[in-house]
């Protein structure tokens, strides 16, 4: 046994899954490590089965919470235990015990990952929408954290529980899947996927709690917040936080000195990103800007970094400047006191900064088109485009 397994617990949340859950802890239990089952306010025999088991240390409660709660309850019990990693895998059968091992194995090469199983969505009885379900989950990811994944609902994982140690956790249900990759991969810890098995019953046999109406609208919401907080926080930062003398010299180098595309061009790519920066899309600048500049011909890299302008150190003199302009284009005075604010006057403010986010945006691209495009022409030579 390595001395990853020494420091590994399993951690099983069930609910309403007695005809599978006692050969689940067979299986479990024939590799070796300590089990943790969390008993998600079950209805059915779960109590007598988990009676057979008298090794297995068992948390629970009487009123069904959802799985999120049952494995926030199981990961906390492991990290009071002392445990390094706990493996969650689900009660229903579909996951393979037998893989466990590779998860050991993984870990110990890459230690305090956070590891997902990655099933093989092609497999017997895998139902179809499990396989847009997930391709749809792993865009979001991708979106919001810059990692690609090829699985990223799979519920048999390796958490990393010292890593995880401080963060609190909101989502209860099975949302919270998706609420700690996401903010693992923002914490910069390593998210990867490690190939493994399943097994689906036939559909007559199988046994879900997933709502799909209700855990999918669920499921949506987080990801659009996650990917405002992403746009808004998270790509800011990374941008900021890449902003060493070194990658800023690279960057001019690879797109700008060294690049082969004509001054006009580079120009142009970088009033669009500008332009995106400040138009009020809070949140989608980025990704507006690298289509736009895609649909048009320019530079796609430099048009998002451009969009950049709006890093929260900036939205102060953004709003300002947008209500400013708004205040011109309309002929309305610049009030920002708060007394005597009432509904009309917020509506007319937020027509009049909507009016000048345009006008200023536009203003601001140009004079950074023309600031850059000049700046270019007099430091360097404008080579022809080659496609």
């Amino acid at each position: 046994m390595t001395a990853e397994a020494i420091h590994t617990v399993v951690v099983v949340p069930t609910y309403n899954n007695a005809g599978t859950l006692g050969k689940v802890l067979e299986d479990v239990l024939a590799c070796g490590l300590p089990v943790i089952v969390v008993n998600d306010g079950s209805t059915d025999r779960t109590a007598e089965v988990l009676e057979a088991f008298p090794g297995v240390c068992v948390a629970g409660y009487p009123k069904n919470r959802g799985k999120g709660f049952a494995l926030r309850t199981g990961l906390a019990e492991a990290a009071r235990q002392g445990y390094r990693y706990a493996i969650t895998l689900d009660s229903d059968g579909q996951h393979l015990a037998g893989d466990i091992p590779s998860f050991l194995e993984a870990v110990a090469e890459h230690p305090d990952s956070l590891l997902i199983g990655a099933r093989d969505l092609s497999a017997e009885n895998m139902p179809g929408e499990n396989t847009f379900a997930n391709r749809f989950s792993n865009f979001w990811f991708t979106l919001e954290t810059g990692l690609r994944l090829s699985d990223t609902q799979s519920g048999f994982r390796l958490y990393p529980l010292r890593r995880l140690a401080g963060m609190r956790f909101f989502t209860t249900g099975y949302e919270l899947e998706l609420e700690v990759i996401v903010r693992a991969a923002w914490r910069g810890m390593r998210v990867a996927n490690i190939p493994v098995g399943v097994y689906y019953p036939p559909a007559g046999e199988r046994v879900s709690h997933f709502r799909p109406l209700r855990d999918f609208a669920r499921i949506s919401v987080l990801n659009m917040l996650f990917v405002l907080v992403a746009m808004l926080w998270y790509w800011p930062w990374k941008c900021l936080k890449g902003l060493t003398r070194q990658h800023i010299e690279q960057f001019i180098s690879d797109h700008v000195t060294h690049s082969k595309e004509p001054n006009s061009r580079i120009a142009g790519s970088v009033a669009l990103g500008v332009f995106m920066g400040i138009v009020p899309i809070w949140g989608y600048q980025m990704i507006a800007a690298g289509v736009l500049a895609h649909l048009l011909g320019l530079n796609k890299v430099i048009a998002i970094v451009s969009s950049n302008v709006s890093i929260p150190p900036m939205i102060p003199f953004i709003l300002f400047g947008s209500y400013v302009a708004g205040g011109w284009l309309l002929g309305r005075p610049v009030l920002l006191a708060m007394d005597g604010l009432t509904l009309e006057t917020v509506r007319d403010s937020l027509a009049q900064y909507l009016a000048g986010s345009i006008l200023f945006a536009v203003a601001s691209a140009l004079l950074a088109g023309m600031a850059c495009f000049a700046l270019l022409s007099l430091f360097r030579k404008s080579e022809p485009s080659v496609r």
